[in-house]
């Protein structure tokens, strides 16, 4: 279940609000012995984060499916950037040999003892959620309050530790497997993920590329948002020049004509999340930075993210 963009502030105390955590989604299932850990995408999870992945079998219930958020975590507040460390790591000993410790948030429960458990009331399956599971690091239930009628102080609150922002979601709602206006994303900045359909060669010192090339999806059609050019150390830069040669391709997989002189096109399978100020009236990215990148996306489900009314 995903949650919307939106700029509403105002609720009723059908609502309840979550900390938005910036890490990268994961389901866990635990069938008797069995454990998986997988991406939004269906991805395996469990050699990049062998620690959750043990935390799971070595609990007392035997048969679940949940939901949540892994993350990195330096002085309580996400860090993105960290946790790109681990994702896409597919040996477990690699995995650890990073040091960097992940934290799962979970904060929902789709399957309990072999019931399908999707269609009780969020507060219903947040509370088995609670007493199933045994919450010792490196897992955490994700706590939730009431909603206000004016959430403003509490986003602000929430922005001021340094969080991402809220999740708003509605107390009894159903879990779905898409997009919900019942559950909404309120945000402290601006940031979505963006496809990568080329990048531009280095200028000077520069190593690697200049700049990546970005789009997203409008139908079937992808559309350009404008290039970031910044956000990354020498190490990533290199790295992702590697992929990118990978993926090169003759001819730009954007719709329109893209004005960038020198550029090299890629097949439009790389994501990344991407931090801006604003969209400029042309549909540009106005200050982009590249965050990281999303694994947990397929590139055909990146669209423009707009707010969705009060």
């Amino acid at each position: 279940m995903l949650a919307t963009l939106s700029d509403r502030r105002e609720f009723d105390g059908g609502w309840i609000l979550e900390r938005k955590l910036d890490g990268v989604r994961a389901l866990a299932t635990r069938e008797g012995g069995q454990v998986r850990l997988l991406s939004r995408g269906a991805k395996p999870f469990d050699a990049a984060f062998p620690e959750l992945a043990e935390a799971l079998a070595e609990q007392d219930c035997t048969d679940f499916t949940v939901d949540g958020e892994i993350v990195a975590l330096r002085d309580g507040v996400t860090d993105f950037s960290r946790l790109q460390q681990r994702i896409g790591l597919t040996n477990a000993r690699a995995a650890r040999a990073t040091g960097v410790s992940v934290t799962y948030f979970v904060f929902d429960l789709l399957r309990l003892d072999g019931r399908d458990t999707t269609r009780l009331p969020l507060l219903t399956r947040k509370s088995l959620l609670h007493d199933a599971l045994s919450f010792r690091s490196p897992l955490r239930y994700t706590t939730h309050r009431k909603a206000t009628r004016d959430t403003n102080p509490v986003l602000e609150e929430a922005c001021a530790k340094g969080w991402e922002g809220l999740i708003a979601k509605r107390a009894d709602s159903a879990y779905v497997h898409r997009r919900s206006p019942d559950w909404l994303k309120l945000k402290c900045g601006r940031g979505q993920e963006f496809v990568v359909g080329g990048f531009t060669e280095p200028a000077g010192s520069r190593v690697g590329f200049g700049a990546l090339l970005l789009g997203y999806y409008d139908g079937d059609r992808l559309r350009y948002a404008g290039k970031v050019g910044t956000g990354w150390d020498t190490r990533t830069l290199r790295s992702l020049r590697a992929e990118l040669d990978e993926l090169e391709q003759d001819t730009s997989p954007f719709a329109g004509t893209v004005r960038e002189r020198g550029a090299h096109w890629v097949r439009p399978e790389f994501v990344a999340e991407i931090g801006f100020t604003e969209w400029t009236r042309d549909g540009m990215l106005r200050h982009p930075r590249y965050l990281g990148r999303r694994t947990d996306k397929r590139a055909r489900d990146v669209v423009r993210e707009e707010p969705a009314g009060r």
